[in-house]
């Protein structure tokens, strides 16, 4: 299977919040303009199709529409995608967002885009290689595929569930499962196994002081990859 229904159901109840930057997302929002810097600099955006698998309520799809490129946008919680599509009307962007699991989505649109997004949803998914296949699938050879997960260890452990969930309260309590994290060298087994090769590989600090992320070489709990679709 490659969803959890538990997982949509969660996303679901906390649809409403995915656009007040004070609420359950706000660490998605201070997160965003990271995650937009990287993808920026190892890719070209504009007027080039891209697609954001697991979009949620559209925060990054949004921005990287803003930034040129002709986005297209999946998830399957239906009110998620309702909320996206919602928020068009105040931020005046487009983006096609649609309700549809991945694997249908790359049955009728199979090489069609140069970029692709995957960001925090392998480590809520029951079967990682099944999304990156899929995501395969939708890129065009030599399109550039960009994920994001946490690594597994006793550090991320520690400040990505211990302290993120329950002392900063950065996310919701049980936002993740740690047996779900993945390792740099396991993510890239399965990129590679799946026609990937990584050609960027960064790591996100927070400051809690200022509440901000950046980009770092440090990739022991949250990290970023972007690699090149090579067949």
């Amino acid at each position: 299977m490659s969803f959890s229904q538990a997982e949509i159901d969660k996303f679901n109840n906390l649809a409403h919040e995915w656009w007040n930057p004070d609420g359950q997302f706000k660490t998605l929002h201070q997160i965003n303009p990271a995650r937009v810097e990287f993808i920026k600099n190892n890719s070209l955006l504009t007027n080039n199709r891209l697609i954001d698998v697991g979009c949620g309520g559209g925060i990054l799809s949004e921005a990287l529409a803003a930034n040129g490129a002709i986005v297209d946008a999946i998830d399957l919680a239906p009110q998620s995608i309702e909320i996206a599509k919602l928020h068009l009307y105040e931020s005046n962007q487009q983006v096609n967002y649609e309700c549809i699991e991945i694997s249908a989505k790359a049955e009728i649109a199979a090489e069609s885009y140069d970029v692709l997004t995957c960001m925090e949803m392998l480590e809520h998914v029951p079967d990682p290689d099944y999304i990156i296949a899929n995501c395969a699938k939708l890129l065009k050879s030599g399109g550039v595929a960009f994920f994001s997960t946490l690594n597994r260890n006793y550090k991320s452990y520690t400040l990505g569930i211990l302290a993120a969930e329950y002392l900063l309260k950065l996310v919701p309590t049980g936002t993740h499962d740690y047996s779900k994290f993945i390792k740099p060298s396991e993510l890239r087994q399965l990129l590679n196994k799946n026609g990937f090769e990584i050609i960027a590989l960064k790591g996100i600090n927070y400051n809690p002081l200022t509440e901000d992320f950046s980009l770092s070489n440090d990739t022991s709990i949250n990290y970023l990859v972007a690699c090149k679709k090579t067949c």
